[in-house]
Parts: structure tokens; sequence; C-alpha cells
């Protein structure tokens, strides 16, 4: 379905009785959005507007997908929903108009940030430090941006919780959430826990080296502070993520295999 495409989005609607719709559809090439802005802003901006008044025509909850990137990273503090955004980059702005087009176009939404999404799946941070650390002898790795990783599989449960509970419950709580795993850490630390839960399960132990986010420039302008707080989404729906380091595991355990028992 392409869902930039207003009469496709209805057409899809109209053909059944849908209990809820969950948008984890998006453009999050971060760097190339900064040149192909139009194709962002279609994904990230147009397309919720569309799902949003299609689903509210037809009294259908929409749980939308957002990111951390829509704040400016300056707080010293974990954001929470009702801080103040402030996003400095493409993507980042792209988003938080779709956040925009959801609360104008349906009230029955649940939109829910998120940031640092990992997995067993596709490119992301843990596959990419795996292939380094079988690469190199040494990794440099930002240490002065923090955040909170999380797992794509925790953050799916997640999502579908939410959206089975707006579908049951009329009064169910609306409105925007965090859905990050527990902790906060940075590049670097996470690095180096792949690393470390890597060579716990066989693989080679390489140093990994702290970097500021100048010495790694890159065309879009990163949070320093991505640190989410899940706090009210815990009052409204029960919902208290794991610990990273535990999510991180499980990821690790499909990649590269059971950890080693010390002996």
């Amino acid at each position: 379905l392409d869902i930039t495409d207003e009469a496709a989005v209805a057409r899809i609607i109209a053909a059944r009785d849908w209990a809820a719709v969950i948008n984890a559809a998006a453009y999050t090439a971060v760097d190339k959005a900064e040149s192909e802005v139009a194709a962002a802003w279609r994904l990230n901006a147009l397309a919720p507007a569309i799902l949003a008044a299609a689903t509210h025509a037809k009294a259908i909850p929409l749980v939308h997908v957002s990111t951390d990137y829509v704040f400016d990273g300056s707080s010293s503090g974990a954001y929470t929903p009702d801080a103040p955004i402030g996003p400095t980059s493409v993507y980042g702005a792209s988003k938080a108009a779709g956040e925009m087009a959801v609360r104008t176009a349906n009230p029955r939404h649940a939109i829910v940030r998120t940031a640092w999404v990992v997995s067993p799946h596709r490119g992301n941070f843990v596959k990419t430090m795996l292939r380094l650390a079988g690469e190199r002898e040494t990794l440099a790795v930002v240490d002065d941006q923090r955040g909170c990783p999380t797992s794509a599989a925790d953050l799916a449960a997640g999502l579908a919780q939410i959206a089975l509970r707006l579908a049951e419950d009329p009064e169910a709580p609306t409105g925007t959430f965090h859905y990050v795993n527990a902790g906060v850490t940075t590049w670097h630390g996470f690095a180096r826990a792949i690393v470390a839960g890597n060579a716990r399960r066989g693989g080679r132990e390489i140093p990994v080296s702290g970097i500021p986010t100048s010495a790694y420039p890159t065309p879009a302008r990163r949070p320093a502070n991505s640190e989410l707080s899940t706090q009210s989404l815990t009052a409204a729906y029960g919902l208290m993520p794991r610990p990273w380091s535990e999510a991180l595991d499980d990821i690790l355990d499909r990649l590269v295999g059971p950890a080693h028992r010390q002996t």
C-alpha cells in the first residue's frame, strides 16, 4: 500500500472493519533526508495526515510511531512527551509535522515516540558493530550523544498492546507517549556492551574508544540527548519497558548464539 496515495488508503480502510491501525512506516534515512526533503516530508508528514483523516472518517483509532529527533537534544534530563519540541534536521522536522497531522486529524490517536531502535533484522547499530568488530582491530564510537537503546520486538509488542486497548476501550488514553527500553547510555557505551556481549558468545573482543561528535561529522545534526521518559506510558497503559541490556542479550542470542557459561 502506498500510504501517500489518498485514494488507495481510502479503499483499504473501507475494505473491512479495522479495529485499529498502526503506522510504523517512515522515511528514516536521516542524512539522506537533508537532500531528499520532499521524499522525507511525503512519507513522514503527508502519509500520516492521509492515514489520520481516513481512520477518523471510519472512527478507527490510529497508533503512530515517531522519534526522539523531534527534540533538539539540549535538555539535561529525560524528555517527557509534553516537552517543547525543536527539530534540527529535515528528518526531525518531517516527523514533527507528521505528529501534528495525526493530532489534528484523528482525536483517537496514540503517538509513540521511540529512539535507537535495534533488532536482529535489517541494518541497525547492533549489526553494524558486530560486523565491524569482526573486521577491525579497534573501534571508535561517539561518546557525547546519549539515549535509550530500544528493541524493535519490545516496541512492537508495546504498540500492539496500545492498539488493542484503543480498539476495545473507547475511554482508553490518547495523546503522545514514549516507548524506549529502560536505562540510558551513550553510543560508545552501547558499542562496548555489544562487543562484550559478542565476546561472551565466542566472538572477538576488541578495544572500543570514545570520540566526540565533532570527529564524526554527518549531514544531519544528531540530538546530544535522546533520553525519553516512559512514565506517562506506564501510567496510561501499564507498560514498563525492560532494561536495554536485557533486550540486547536477546538480540545477540539471535544473531550470534547463546552466551558461554562461566566456569
